[in-house]
């Protein structure tokens, strides 16, 4: 698979497997030694700390936990379709304006090597972190 279609991929089947809650689906885009970080990890795994998920392991479990929950609205964003890609990263967004009103803005910023997953950051907007500061015990 050249970069390009790799990068595609990841972009649709990403977004695709999280809406589906298909855990090993969205285990095989990512890289055994992958790192995932999010504002949401250290919110959902307070004694973890750092918001830093090392390790395929550690991923599947966040998101097995994620996808147990239907009522955390996981997967329930809009987003445009739009991607930026160098070739090594990828970018997206879950803007904050869609057509059925305001939800909660994501930023996915994924490094990819050999095809995978290597490293993925998460950035939230305003709504986001207004929303994560109103969780019980923040």
């Amino acid at each position: 698979m050249s970069l390009d279609a790799a990068i595609r991929h990841i972009h649709a089947q990403w977004h695709d497997t999280v809406v589906r809650r298909d855990i090993e689906g969205l285990m095989a885009l990512y890289a055994d030694d992958a790192v995932f970080e999010s504002p949401l990890v250290w919110a959902a795994l307070p004694e973890g700390g750092t918001g830093i998920l090392k390790g395929s392991i550690a991923i599947r479990d966040f998101f097995d936990r994620g996808f147990r929950s239907p009522q955390n609205g996981l997967g329930c964003w809009y987003r445009t379709g739009v991607i930026f890609s160098d070739g090594q990263q990828l970018a997206w967004e879950y803007p904050r304006q869609t057509p059925d009103g305001d939800q909660i803005d994501l930023m996915e910023m994924i490094d990819v090597s050999g095809g995978l997953i290597a490293h993925h950051r998460v950035y939230w907007g305003w709504v986001g972190v207004r929303t994560l500061s109103r969780l019980p015990g923040r």
